[in-house]
């Protein structure tokens, strides 16, 4: 049996506090804040407003929400007479993240958000998630679900469902994935037909639905993919519905309930709080939908909703790996043993002395702002290409964005897993809390399309569709800082796996060297960011900035990415090289 929680022999989860001065460092100084402001659409904005949101942000995820993320892995969610109820706490802060506007900071106070740039609001999104995962995967759906609707919605659809979504007060869902079409999403057989008065009756299962059924608001709307009566085959015959959970009135009122239930809750591996849903449509008379847009375009405006959660998903790895990095230096900090084998003495010292643990810290460390710069910047561009149209900042998020989600997850795997290491045999034991980190990251590689499925659609489409030119002018601003040679190997690297990929006949070989080339663009990116950091902490400690401790701290943190971690590159560009060989030749009997 294990030890409970108030066993002295083992060391606590420790708390979460948001980490805001490596937050505003790489809002101001990578990501451009001063730029986001002053665009269309922010003359209410400044950087005083923007540091007291992003505190009060902090204080309440370490506050409200951090809590939660215990509770919610030991309790996790219930499916008890057909509904499902919460951990305990959920339901609580969730009014709190309402009633404090939280869950409409990127949207137009049209609809009663806060107009809130998507930089910012990506600053919090990775807070919420930070504090608990399993908690901010409702709101960050929600925010996609009106991403999409504000994009391809009728008038009628917007001026009934927008308001109470923004707020909070009615959540949203992505219904994709049924039992025989997971990634092949073409593959779906749910069906949707007319009745008349633009409404349609949906039947069928969906699965893996987060948040699809629970007990933080009384109404849910969710989106669901199916096919029309007389729709073609394949992806091309997939149309969008909107399908509440309870019938929503012409004057937005609620009325009866619709004819979709929960009939299952996954039991899964981490993110126990997340109430992962099987959704029955249609079991009687079918669950009344209406249609989005066009018919047979569903993918298309899908994908709207799809973008916006993988930016969230990328930064889930940043989220989840900040979190494991603080509990694995708090606890390096504390647990003494061992001697310093630097030192004469032979007293035994907190295992933050060891070389391997500093090492361990370091690539932790390092990784996370990495990928923090990488979300925030990709975010930046977002608001410039949004707000005023910028066709090349539109293209660096198009092809940023599988980098974003891919890379970064992968990541936060990574260095969960580094967490579990740094605290040796309690890193193993769930009561110290590390293992969690570990279970709940595992699944940002998977959803929302594979990584597998992110690095093919960089390189079969934000790759080849303009033959590199978006790839070339991202190299060519990254080349415009180069403080060491090995950033511009990696540069080189880049530019030299790409062509190869343009170049070699067949999507067989893009394929097969997909993820290397993503893994490769994301490793050298972040080294890019990373020496920007440090050319801005180089600048402010001329200039004689005060918090001087903590800018040493961003240059030896890009020196470390850059001496350690960036020679890397040389390992991915020999996989790409090498892709298509053995992996392809080996017959299916061999595997």
């Amino acid at each position: 049996m294990p030890p409970p929680d108030n066993h002295p022999s083992v060391p606590l989860m420790s708390d979460y506090a948001a980490p805001l001065r490596d937050i505003r460092f790489a809002m101001t100084e990578i990501a451009a804040l001063d730029q986001v402001i002053a665009l269309p659409g922010m003359e209410e904005m400044s950087v005083d407003l923007v540091d007291a949101v992003l505190t009060e942000a902090g204080r309440f995820a370490g506050e409200a929400v951090a809590p939660l993320n215990r509770i919610s892995d030991i309790q996790g969610a219930v499916l008890e007479n057909g509904v499902v109820r919460t951990a305990d706490g959920f339901r609580e802060a969730y009014r709190q993240f309402c009633e404090g506007g939280w869950n409409g900071a990127p949207f137009a106070p049209d609809y009663g958000g806060q107009g809130l740039p998507w930089l910012v609001s990506t600053a919090l999104t990775e807070m919420w998630q930070s504090a608990c995962l399993s908690f901010s995967l409702a709101p960050l759906l929600t925010q996609g679900a009106v991403d999409l609707l504000a994009h391809h919605g009728s008038e009628e659809q917007k001026a009934l469902y927008l308001d109470k979504m923004v707020s909070g007060a009615w959540t949203g869902t992505m219904n994709l994935t049924e039992p025989q079409a997971g990634s092949d999403v073409g593959a779906l057989a749910t069906r949707a037909v007319p009745v008349g008065d633009g409404m349609y009756r949906i039947s069928g299962q969906k699965i893996f639905i987060s948040y699809g059924d629970h007990d933080l608001t009384d109404n849910i709307v969710h989106m669901v993919l199916a096919r029309t009566p007389d729709a073609p085959d394949g992806i091309r015959g997939v149309s969008l519905f909107i399908v509440p959970k309870m019938l929503v009135n012409g004057d937005g009122s609620l009325g009866p309930r619709n004819d979709l239930r929960p009939v299952g809750l996954e039991h899964k591996l981490g993110i126990h709080g997340s109430p992962t849903c099987v959704m029955a449509y249609g079991e009687g008379d079918g669950a009344l939908g209406t249609l989005v847009g066009e018919e047979h375009c569903g993918i298309q405006y899908m994908f709207t909703m799809m973008n916006n959660a993988r930016l969230g998903v990328g930064l889930q790895g940043v989220a989840v790996a900040e979190r494991a990095y603080q509990q694995a230096r708090a606890f390096a900090m504390e647990r003494v043993q061992g001697r310093d084998e630097t030192q004469r003495g032979k007293a035994p010292v907190p295992i933050l002395h060891h070389p391997d643990v500093r090492r361990m810290l370091m690539t932790m460390k390092a990784k996370v702002e990495a990928m923090r710069a990488l979300c925030y910047w990709v975010a930046g561009a977002l608001d410039q290409a949004q707000r005023t149209g910028d066709a090349e900042a539109q293209a660096r998020v198009d092809l940023m964005i599988p980098v974003v989600k891919a890379w970064c997850s992968d990541l936060g795997v990574e260095i969960a897993s580094l967490g579990v290491q740094v605290h040796g045999g309690m890193g193993f034991v769930e009561e110290t809390g590390a293992a969690q980190h570990l279970r709940d990251s595992r699944i940002a590689p998977i959803y929302e399309g594979t990584n597998g499925i992110q690095a093919l659609d960089l390189v079969a489409r934000k790759l080849t569709r303009d033959g590199g030119a978006a790839l070339r002018a991202q190299l060519a601003l990254m080349r415009t800082d180069l403080p060491d040679a090995s950033l511009a190997a990696a540069i080189d690297a880049v530019e030299h796996a790409a062509g190869l990929i343009l170049t070699r006949c067949g999507k067989r070989f893009g394929a097969a060297a997909a993820v290397p080339f993503c893994h490769l663009l994301g490793l050298a990116t972040g080294g890019w960011l990373l020496a920007k950091g440090a050319a801005a902490a180089t600048r402010l400690l001329a200039d004689g900035a005060e918090d001087r401790e903590f800018l040493e701290a961003k240059r030896l943190t890009a020196r470390f990415y850059a001496e350690t971690l960036l020679p890397h590159y040389s390992g991915f560009l020999a996989a790409v090289e090498a892709a298509g060989g053995a992996e392809l030749d080996m017959a299916a009997e061999q595997f």
